[in-house]
């Protein structure tokens, strides 16, 4: 077979899959041939990696209040988070560490470890709008969701998957469905909306502001907005991240979370 046979059935199978595809010239574009669970998963990977370390700055407003808080943030996928407030100074020193499916945080003023119940995954994480599970990852979403690529939409011009995600049978999460919206030319996360058990809208999270960080583009402006609470959000900047990195495993440890600073 010569190289534009190849070429022209190569585009032909695009076509079957898709209902459209690049010409034969143009190279497959990343989510090309790709399954929703296989987008989830790069999804995910870029956003957090194998494992990750890094600085992070959290916005939280409300129609009464605002404040800043600076973070620090150590994970190894897919069970162990140490997150540390840095500043300011009110908050400093307030931890939170997770093992696998157990969550603790911990006061410095009162220098109290406290163990988060499951029942507790969904409160907020210092008074935002990320819960405690959404910030310590305490259920794997790429392994506790079946994902299904349900639509291809164009939004001005750019081609957008959407995938829903629903819980497995046996998994134990906290959200009744997620639903991402990912463009399609480079798999860039846009969009994440949490649905409840009863199928209502809960809150949506944004993604916006590439650049390149930590050897790769990813989206380093994330806002989440919750659907009832007109007037709250909360935006997470990232300042600083390495993937893949040795991490050391005494970072998550209990004897760890009570010292202040690190």
């Amino acid at each position: 077979m010569t190289a534009r046979n190849a070429s022209y059935s190569a585009a032909v199978l695009f076509l079957a899959v898709f209902c459209s595809a690049p010409s034969p010239a143009q190279p497959p574009r990343p989510g090309d041939a790709l399954s929703g669970q296989e987008i989830v998963r790069k999804v995910e990977n870029l956003l957090w990696g194998r494992t990750s370390e890094g600085r992070y700055e959290m916005r939280i407003v409300t129609p009464h209040w605002q404040r800043t808080l600076e973070l620090r943030v150590w994970m190894i996928r897919p069970d162990k988070t140490f997150i540390r407030i840095l500043a300011p100074p009110k908050e400093a020193g307030i931890g939170s560490l997770r093992l696998g499916n157990e969550m603790w945080n911990y006061l410095p003023k009162v220098e109290r470890i406290i163990k988060i119940p499951p029942s507790m995954m969904l409160q907020p994480w210092m008074g935002s709008d990320f819960t405690n599970d959404d910030l310590v990852k305490e259920s794997s979403i790429v392994n506790d969701y079946t994902h299904t690529l349900v639509a291809e939409e164009d939004r001005d011009g750019v081609a957008v998957y959407r995938i829903e995600s629903t819980p497995k049978p046996d998994a134990a999460v906290v959200w009744g469905k997620l639903v991402y919206e990912v463009r399609r030319e480079d798999l860039m996360p846009l969009r994440l909306s949490y649905y409840d058990e009863r199928g209502r809208l809960i809150k949506v999270l944004g993604f916006s502001e590439v650049r390149e960080m930590g050897g790769r583009r990813l989206p380093t402006r994330w806002v989440m907005r919750p659907v009832n609470k007109p007037g709250n959000s909360t935006e997470i900047r990232l300042r600083e991240v390495r993937f893949d990195i040795a991490i050391d495993e005494g970072i998550f440890t209990l004897r760890n979370l009570r010292r202040s600073r690190r």
